[in-house]
């Protein structure tokens, strides 16, 4: 991807350390395309307070810093299946371009992740930091992230400006990921069984559910001799056991 490309290009020449003076390029280059309830205070597992280490990017919001998978505080990515427009009204798959985006960052990086709480998905909230810059704020201010604002006002202003200079997904109509995800839950749940529009499917992954909004989803076929089923609620999946799907 072009816009990938740019921004590790970019990155890598900089002789400043500081984050603003990084981004100001950023915004310039991305004109063109390239849920979790948060549970403040205490994790629910015994990571350190300080989580460092290499990370391997799960989608524009989501990463695993060795063992732990970490959600970035503060901030809503698009979806892997979500697609935005451009000024000119040209689709473009922006969920899939922020989780590039952000892998274009950390990749072979040290993450240093201050950990302030977990989600109801078991994963870690934390604030991440490399080489001196926010990646939090740096989804935000490319435009490959919302910020949160049902959850945290950190990142109001980082995205207002975002807006302003019409980055990222802010180049043209774009749908919030909380929106997009209620959408998709609304069409999945009017046919869904009982309308429990959650898919419950065993591979050789493991037992792994299918949220309505996830890019798998349409594919998944539920076949309840096998085992396989469909729950009305994440809070149902996880308990019988099941993990959300994350690409690999």
């Amino acid at each position: 991807m072009n816009v990938v490309a740019s921004v590790l290009s970019a990155k890598l020449s900089r002789t400043g350390r500081k984050t603003g003076a990084f981004f100001a390029v950023l915004a310039t280059l991305l004109l063109v395309p390239a849920i979790a309830a948060a549970v403040t205070g205490p994790a629910a597992n015994n990571d350190p307070a300080i989580i460092t280490g290499q990370a391997r990017v799960i989608d524009g919001d989501t990463l695993d810093v060795g063992p732990t998978r970490i959600r970035l505080e503060g901030i809503d990515a698009p979806e892997l299946a979500q697609t935005c427009r451009t000024a000119s009204g040209e689709s473009w798959d922006c969920g899939k371009a922020a989780a590039a985006f952000l892998r274009a960052m950390v990749q072979q990086k040290d993450l240093d992740c201050d950990r302030t709480g977990s989600d109801v998905y078991h994963r870690t909230l934390a604030l991440c930091v490399e080489d001196g810059i926010d990646i939090n704020e740096a989804m935000v201010r490319a435009g490959m992230a919302w910020a949160f604002v049902k959850y945290s006002r950190a990142y109001v202003d980082v995205e207002a400006d975002a807006r302003a200079k019409k980055v990222g997904v802010w180049q043209g109509a774009a749908e919030a990921p909380w929106d997009f995800r209620h959408a998709g839950w609304q069409v999945a749940q009017a046919t869904s069984p009982g309308g429990c529009a959650i898919k419950g499917n065993i591979s050789s992954h493991g037992h792994i559910y299918h949220m309505p909004w996830s890019p798998w989803y349409g594919r998944v076929k539920i076949d309840t001799a096998r085992g396989e089923r469909w729950f009305c609620s994440e809070a149902e999946a996880l308990a019988a056991g099941w993990r959300p799907a994350f690409p690999n």
